[in-house]
């Protein structure tokens, strides 16, 4: 029976001491330094933030003014966009997509490559 009495009333926790140790100096200028650096940090934030409308805009620009330029060079040679296209497929086609550019070019069809012959001459 003595189990059913109520417990006493836990001290609930809280801040260790009403009155914490002061800083030391080196402490204290750590503790600066994190403030300035946090707070530099949340201004270039701000920053960072505030003029992401303009950048988008000077991108938007840039690629009207490619765009432009595109279309000028196609009138300015007069080659129709559809042969261009056709001209694009063709070379990744022959040439595959992901190829890598070969510094000697590409050897022609009718002249067999070195070795083919097993001479190891050409």
């Amino acid at each position: 029976m003595a189990d059913d009495a109520p417990a006493a009333p836990e001290k609930p926790l809280g801040v260790p001491s009403p009155n914490p140790l002061p800083l030391s100096a080196s402490q204290e200028s750590q503790v600066r330094d994190i403030f300035y650096a946090r707070e530099e940090h949340d201004a270039a934030r701000v920053e960072w933030f505030g003029m992401r409308m303009e950048r988008k805009k000077k991108r938007e620009h840039a690629a009207k003014v490619a765009a432009a330029q595109e279309e000028f060079l196609r009138e300015w040679w007069g080659l129709p966009e559809e042969v261009r296209r056709k001209r694009q497929d063709e070379i990744q086609k022959r040439y595959g997509v992901d190829s890598v550019e070969r510094v000697g070019g590409m050897p022609a069809k009718d002249r067999p490559a070195l070795g083919t012959d097993g001479s190891g001459a050409r």
